[in-house]
C-alpha cells in the first residue's frame, strides 16, 4: 500500500511540473503577444541626468547633456530557430527623448509568439520614408509634431535628424547667449544633395543566453543600455573643443560611426 502510494504522488507530481512547464513555455501557432523594448539612457555606469550630471569624455572634455534624442526605426525580431518577424514599417518608428520618460519604452504589438533572442534596427530614418508625401510621414515623423529645440527635420534639406545631442561644455566656444554650447545634429540618408553624407546605420544585439518569451499572454521586456559617452569616445574621438557644433557636413560620418555602438544588451524580464 505504501509503494502503491508513493507512486500516486509521484504520479501527480509529474503531471503537476508538466502543466506548468507548458504553462510557462509552450505556445500554440497563431498566437499573438506583445513585447517590450526599453531604451535606458546612460553615461558609462550612472543614468543619463540632463543638466546636472557631469561626465568626462575620452578628450578628457567635461560637459553636460541639455537634450539628447533619436530615431529607432525598421524594428526585426528573430527567435532561437532562426524565424524572423518584421514589425510593419509603418508602425516601426520611434524617437526616444531623454526628457520624456513614456517615450523610453518600446511596445510592440501583435508580434507572433515564440522565444526571441536577437533584435536588429535602424538608428535613424530609412531613406525611403525620408522621401515619401507628408500624408506618410505621420505620428514621430510628422515635420510639424516637434518644434524648437525638439525638432528632428531639417526643411532646408528635406530630411531628418537622426540623432540630436546638445549640451555645455567649457571647452566649446561662447556664444552669443554668453554660454559654451556644443550641438551634434546627425542625419543624412544618401539622397538628392546629399549622396556622398549617408548617416542612416544598423545595429542588431544578441539576447546572449537569454530569450524573450513573448505569448498570449505573457509580455516580456527586453532592456537596451544607451550610453551616451560612446557618441563622444571612439574612432576618432569627438573632441567639443575642436568640433563644438557639427550639422549636416562629411564630419558627422565620424559621430554616426562612433554613436552606432551606444546601444548594448543588457538583460531580459520575462
Amino acid at each position: 500500500m505504501q509503494l502503491n502510494h508513493f507512486k500516486s504522488i509521484l504520479f501527480l507530481a509529474l503531471i503537476a511540473v508538466f502543466f506548468a512547464g507548458c504553462n510557462k513555455d509552450e505556445f500554440k501557432a497563431g498566437d499573438k503577444g506583445s513585447i517590450v523594448i526599453e531604451f535606458d539612457n546612460v553615461a558609462g555606469n550612472q543614468d543619463l541626468q540632463l543638466n546636472t550630471g557631469n561626465y568626462t569624455n575620452a578628450a578628457g572634455e567635461s560637459f553636460n547633456i541639455s537634450l539628447f534624442q533619436y530615431y529607432i526605426s525598421n524594428i526585426k525580431l528573430q527567435t532561437e530557430d532562426g524565424d524572423e518577424y518584421v514589425v510593419p514599417q509603418k508602425e516601426s518608428y520611434f524617437l526616444i527623448q531623454e526628457h520624456k520618460d513614456h517615450t523610453h519604452s518600446v511596445v510592440l504589438n501583435d508580434v507572433p509568439a515564440g522565444n526571441y533572442n536577437s533584435v536588429s534596427f535602424i538608428i535613424g530614418v530609412d531613406s525611403l520614408r525620408n522621401t515619401m508625401a507628408p500624408s506618410e510621414r505621420t505620428g514621430v515623423l510628422d515635420v510639424a509634431a516637434y518644434t524648437g529645440d525638439e525638432n528632428m527635420y531639417w526643411a532646408w534639406n528635406s530630411g531628418y535628424i537622426f540623432v540630436k545631442t546638445e549640451g555645455i561644455s567649457p571647452q566649446a566656444p561662447v556664444g552669443t547667449d554668453g554660454q559654451r554650447k556644443f550641438r551634434y545634429h546627425v542625419g543624412g540618408y544618401g539622397g538628392y544633395s546629399s549622396a556622398t553624407i549617408n548617416n542612416i546605420k544598423s545595429k542588431s544585439l544578441s539576447f546572449g543566453s537569454e530569450v524573450a518569451k513573448v505569448r498570449k499572454d505573457a509580455t516580456p521586456e527586453v532592456h537596451l543600455k544607451v550610453d551616451i559617452l560612446n557618441l563622444f569616445n571612439g574612432s576618432p574621438n569627438i573632441s567639443v573643443a575642436a568640433n563644438p557644433t557639427v550639422h549636416f557636413a562629411p564630419f558627422s560620418v565620424n559621430i554616426a560611426n562612433n554613436y552606432v555602438n551606444m546601444f548594448k544588451f543588457d538583460h531580459v524580464h520575462n
